[in-house]
């Protein structure tokens, strides 16, 4: 079982950057791939990166591409997301999320069903 608890969210304004860190326990190695996904009110969930966990692949949404970077600390159980450039649309609840089923299950788009994620942090970009 996996455990995973988010920090590093806040307030920014247009074109700040956030780092988002995301301390996973348990058998971190039993997840094939990590990600993050966020939820805006009123939206559906976004994977907006993901992470294959043995070779450290990395794929991302196209509406956070060239500005948001995925990384592991295999080390630390440590998974971030360093946000550049943020803009206003990035607003939203941002989680971490671990896929332990199976390698199958792994694709930036479906990190938001993921079978582990945390309880989430609150991002808002504003002026």
């Amino acid at each position: 079982q996996v455990q995973l608890v988010e920090s590093g969210g806040g307030s920014v304004q247009p074109g700040g950057s956030l780092r988002l860190s995301c301390a996973a326990s348990g058998y971190r190695y039993s997840s094939y791939c990590m990600g993050w996904f966020r939820q805006a009110p009123g939206k559906e969930r976004e994977g907006v990166a993901h992470i294959y966990t043995r070779s450290g692949s990395t794929v991302y949404a196209d509406s956070v591409k060239g500005r948001f970077t995925i990384s592991q600390d295999n080390a630390k159980n440590s998974l971030y997301l360093q946000m550049n450039n943020l803009k206003l649309e990035d607003t939203a609840i941002y989680y971490c999320a671990a896929e332990t089923r199976g390698i199958a299950y792994c694709s930036v788009a479906n990190v938001g069903n993921y079978n582990a994620r945390g309880q989430g942090t609150q991002v808002t970009v504003s002026s």
